[in-house]
This record gives C-alpha cells, structure tokens and sequence, in this order.
C-alpha cells in the first residue's frame, strides 16, 4: 500500500540499517580470488560549498524520500530482522558503570537534526545520522575534525568551533539538491558516509552511496529510482579539508553496465512509470573505507536492487597514490559471493576493512606479501546464508572470518592481488534485542496521538496508538576494524544474558593476523554488557601505543540514548563511562507506525547505523549518536518569537527527529 499523494510527509528510503576469552585453532583457509580490474577516471571536483541556512517555517511537503514502483523495496537493507524474540546464549557479567568520565578531554556537541535538515536549503529529514569522522592536519599545524553523516558534513576545530557552515553531501560531491520543493524535482540520492585521514599522504578520502533518481514523480505520485548507483570517492587536494577535493565517481550496479561485471541481479515488477533504466541493477550499501600503506580499499553488501536476493559482499582496491596525483585508477574489484566454505555460510558479508594508526594519522599497514590489507567478518546474518532467493534466515554464529588481500604494492602498477579467507572460532553471537527507552517526552508521539495536531501535520489522523518504541540494536554485522602490530581488534553487536536478564550488548575480538589471514587465531575476546540496559552500535579505535577507546550508544529504563565509552586493552575493557548523558528519549519519525512503510507495519526505530573511533598520539576521538535535548508538548507546539515557526523548541529538534552526535576525545591510556 502506498501513502495518499497528498501527505505532507513521506515514507522513509531506509538504506541501511539502518567476559570470557575464547581460543581458536585456525582452519585452512579458502581458495583465493584475483578479482577483476578495471579504469576509473575522476569525474569532477568538489568541497565546502557555502548556503544560507533553510529558511521553511512550516512542515514542508516531501520530508522524507517517497519510493514508489519496484523502487519501493529497497527500504530495509538487513534481512535478519529483529532479535526480540530470538534465545540469547551468551553469558554475560555485567560491567561496572558510572557516569564519571576521568579519561574526558573534550567533548562537543557534533551535527544534529536540525542542522542536518535546516542547515543548508532542498533537504530531506532523515534517520540515521550514519556516523562519520576522521581527524588530520590541515598542513599549517593544526588538527582539524571532520564529521560527516546522512547527508550533512561539517569541520571543526579540536575545542568544536565550527569552521563551516553545515554542508550539504549533494552539494559537496557536485550534484543537484535532493530535493527541490517548487517546483517538486529530486536530485541524487546520497548515503553511507565514512571518512578516513591519510598521513603518508596528507590527504582526506571520504566515500558515499549515491542512487541516481528520476528527476520527478512517477504516475504513482511516488519518488522512482533508475537502478544506477556508484560510491563516490572524494579525496582532498591538498590536507586542507575545507579546501578542494577531487571526485572519483565508481558504478557498482554490477548488471554488465558501466564498466561493471553481471552478477544477474534479479528484476522486480513494476506497475507504474517511470520504470528502472536498470532493471537488473544490483545495490552496493553500506560502504566502509580501510588503508594501509599502498591502497584505499572500499567495501560494499551487494544486494539485488529491485529483487529480493543478497549476493555478496564486494571489495574494491585503489592506489593511494594514484588516487591522491587525482589521474586515472586502476580499480580491482573482488566478489566474495560463495567465498565462505567453512561449512557454515555461503557468501561474504560486511567485510569491514582495517585501518592502521600511525603518528598523524592512519598508513602503514603489514608489509608483508607485497603488501596486505585485512579485513573481519561474521557470519550469522541472513545475507551470509543466501542461496540466491532472499528466504534465508539469521543463525547464531561462533565464526569469525579473517579476510586477507596481499600484494598490495601492485597497485602502484599493475595489479595483481589475491583475496584469501581464514575462519577462527569465537564465542557464540546471536541477534541483539531492540533497546527499551528510558520513558520521557517524545513530542511528536504526543502530537500524532492528537487529531487536530496529526492532521495539521499529515492531513489525515493517525489511525493508529502510537507508543514509544525501541531503538533498533544492529544486527551481528562487523564494526569498525583495526590492524596494529600483527593484531586485528574489531567488535559486533549481540544479545547477552546479564543476571537481570536479557540485554543488548557487544561482543569484541582480537585477532592475530601477520602475513596474509591463513595463520590467523583468536588471541583475545569478551562480551561488553550492563545489567539493565543496553550498548549498541561498537567503534574500537587503536592508538599506536596498543591502547584504546571503544564507544557506543548507552540506552535503556535507566538511561536516555547517551554517548558511552569504555578503554580497551590488552587485559579487556574497562568500566563504562558517559561521554555525554543523553536527555530524552528518541522522538524521530522512524519510531512511529504512521510513517511505517507501509503503515501498517510495526515501526522500527532507526539508530546508528555505525558510530566512530579514532585514534590520535595517545587519544582517540570518538563520535556516537545520542539524544541531546528535550521539549515537552506545549513546547514542541509554542512558535519561535523570531521566527514564527514551530515544532523545533528553540531549533534543538524538527517536528520530525530529534537526534543529535557527540563528538569527544578519550585518553586511552
């Protein structure tokens, strides 16, 4: 069922979604794959584009992207679904909190809702923020931090002085707004942000997801999409990065177009115009960026885009170099569909690429091989057992598969690398619950349950109760990785038993790797849990000295969504500190039946879908989606004295979320 045209505001496009230490022995270690090489050329230049804030005082029409057509089943990228009612294994005991933060030594608010929406003209509300950050030297001796996130980005000084203006990824990478409102015209569509800072190089590689759209609505009264998607790699001219970058624009429809290989992405039917240019395009979500000293390496979840199927995972290797000159790249492209023989799984899935630290930066890497590049794996995800239909389901997992790429040093040339795998045991993973708020005011609830607020706002009345919801807590899928000193450490989201029953919670590793992924062996791991609430959504970032810093999301009956953190080391992690205590509960449109897609399915509240750590000297930075404001009804409702406008309370949420990042930096110790 599709929404009335005459909605004020839209259906959500959802891309993404979105102690006890274990030895192992290793297992032998899979066929290798050569992958296959391409040209790709820059395409175009980019950077801080400056705009004067929106200046919309009422809820304009199209709030949120609205799919219509085959379109309209790319909405929720994990198959695996909600882990409410799945058994939980794991024991775990729950972990020291308190909300001291003796490690702190900065901390700032980073972008919210309202800069994200209101910062810049022709933008979409969206959820979830999608945490970015990466952290370098501008050249002239000063350490600038860079957040980025659906679909704003923003510089700031180490003390959180805004050198920008919120920035619109439309504009950054050169494309036309998202959406223009009068008359109605749709630009690109742009998610998945991640960021990386190079020291070697002394340049800035960002990476997004960009779905090319139809410039207008479909006979459906519906946003469609062409089926062409690409990442878009940016890289800074120079280690200013408010300066210039340059863009390299890579297909990944993968159906034979473009340069692509055909991977026979299924079609789906169609009932109104216009129909996809690209009917059997595959989908490459959730990008992630890792280096070490020769390559950037990309990597993507390959789904079908207008059929039901998972595919596999897909790497993508460039030259840093070749890419920092701004010429021609040769790209290698790897597809690990039925790459996991370990008799478990089939199919590669989030390969999350390392990153190693240096002194200023992330490079270096493990030299060995020609050069080798890691990545880490899990395999309980539906999309790992995917045999081609879409009808695979989630299974609880105690593999852990180590990815490695060697001869790397090729690709300063010509390159010839080679894709092996390896499967270490690890402690028993499973499905995390959705997390329980903490009860408080959620505004917008308020405002749906009320029939003359619900048709101010949606010209109709919400058919339904509308109740607080629980924040979604990830899947099983790897986090963020990194390669230090023959070691990778990397960390998942699970669901654990505590004494008081039930959690979300996170499950680290720390895996030997040195000389390719066939030696590999689990040296170190350990559940992260509390008794009565919840951690999602893990980011480990390593400091050259082999301490680090692990955030996440704390939420549950005792807290509002808070940026949390804990240090992590070579003898496990530590108490869980608050890096900033959140203030209300999440209020965002996502958490709401009436904005379902369609609305008579339940909500799923998005969260996440990635937070962020890294690591620099002694510190490491780390960015994490929290809730930093609250307003009650009469508030939500009261009109700026300036402005007139209302729903924002005092411009600190939008009539549609409320959330808000939080940018800090640790000593690790």
């Amino acid at each position: 069922m599709t929404l009335a045209v005459p909605r004020l505001i839209r259906l959500l496009l959802g891309l993404a979604i979105v102690a006890a230490s274990v030895g192992s022995l290793p297992a032998a270690a899979s066929t290798g794959s050569s992958g296959q090489t391409r040209m790709i050329s820059a395409s175009g230049s980019g950077g801080i584009i400056a705009d004067n804030p929106d200046s919309t005082t009422g809820v304009a029409a199209w709030e949120t992207p609205g799919v219509g057509g085959a379109d309209g089943g790319v909405v929720n990228r994990s198959h695996s679904g909600s882990g409410d009612s799945t058994s939980v294994g794991a024991i775990s005991q729950p972990k020291n909190l308190t909300t001291s933060a003796p490690d702190l030594q900065a901390s700032f608010d980073g972008i919210n809702h309202f800069q994200q929406r209101f910062g810049t003209p022709n933008q979409f509300s969206l959820e979830p923020p999608d945490q970015g950050l990466c952290v370098g030297s501008d050249g002239a001796g000063n350490v600038r931090v860079l957040e980025v996130v659906n679909d704003t980005l923003r510089v700031y000084t180490t003390g959180g002085v805004a050198l920008t203006s919120p920035v619109a990824l439309n504009a950054f990478y050169g494309y036309a707004p998202a959406i223009i409102r009068s008359p109605l015209t749709f630009g690109p569509f742009v998610t998945d942000p991640s960021c990386i800072y190079d020291g070697a190089t002394g340049r800035w590689f960002m990476v997004v997801l960009t779905l090319d759209t139809f410039p207008h609505v479909g006979d459906d009264g519906l946003q469609h999409l062409k089926g062409t998607n690409h990442l878009d790699l940016a890289v800074s001219n120079s280690s200013n990065p408010t300066g210039s970058w340059t863009i390299y624009r890579i297909p990944v429809q993968d159906d034979g177009t473009a340069g692509t290989p055909n991977h026979g992405c299924s079609d789906g039917a169609s009932s109104s115009l216009p129909v996809p240019t690209n009917p059997h395009a595959c989908f490459g979500d959730y990008p992630h960026i890792g280096s070490n000293g020769d390559g950037i390496f990309l990597t993507t979840n390959e789904y079908s885009f207008f059929g039901p199927e998972f595919h596999g995972a897909q790497v993508y290797a460039l030259s840093k170099s070749q890419l920092a000159a701004g010429g021609a790249v040769a790209l290698t492209q790897f597809d690990t569909h039925g790459l996991d023989t370990f008799g478990f799984a089939l199919n590669g899935f989030t390969l999350w690429p390392s990153v190693t630290p240096t002194a200023n930066g992330y490079g270096g890497g493990d030299g060995s091989n020609g050069g080798t590049e890691y990545f880490l794996s899990t395999n309980a995800g539906a999309e790992a057992h995917d045999t081609g239909n879409g009808r695979s389901t989630f299974q609880p997992s105690t593999q852990l598969l180590v990815w490695s790429l060697t001869n790397t040093g090729s690709l300063n040339g010509s390159p010839s690398l080679t894709l092996t795998n390896n499967s270490v045991n690890a402690g028993l993973y499973t499905l995390p619950p959705s997390a329980v708020q903490k009860s408080g005011n959620q505004p917008l609830k308020a405002c749906l349950n009320s029939s003359s607020c619900s048709l101010f706002l949606e010209g109709v009345k919400d058919p339904f109760a509308e109740k607080s919801a629980n924040l979604d807590s990830n899947d099983t899928r790897m986090q963020q990785v990194t390669w230090l000193n023959g070691a990778l450490w990397g960390a998942i989201d699970t669901g654990v038993n505590t004494s008081n029953g039930k959690q979300a919670g996170i499950e680290w590793f720390k895996v030997s790797a040195a000389g390719g992924s066939g030696g590999s062996s689990l040296t170190g791991s350990g559940y992260v849990a509390l008794g009565n609430d919840n951690l999602t959504y893990p980011a480990i970032g390593i400091t050259t000295g082999g301490n680090g810093v692990m955030a996440f999301t704390v939420v549950g009956a005792d807290f509002y969504p808070s940026a949390g953190y804990a240090l992590i080391g070579s003898g496990g992690v530590g108490d869980i500190h608050v890096a900033a205590m959140g203030q209300g509960p999440d209020d965002g449109f996502t958490n709401y039946r009436l904005f379902a897609n369609p609305p008579s399915f339940k909500a799923r509240p998005r969260w996440g879908d990635y937070g962020a750590a890294v690591p620099w000297g002694g510190s490491v930075w780390i960015a994490s989606e929290y809730i930093g404001q609250s307003c009650d009804f009469a508030q939500f409702l009261t009109p700026d004295p300036v402005t007139g406008a209302q729903f924002r309370c005092g411009n600190t949420r939008t009539v549609l979320g409320n959330w808000d990042t939080r940018i800090s930096l640790v000593n690790a110790g």
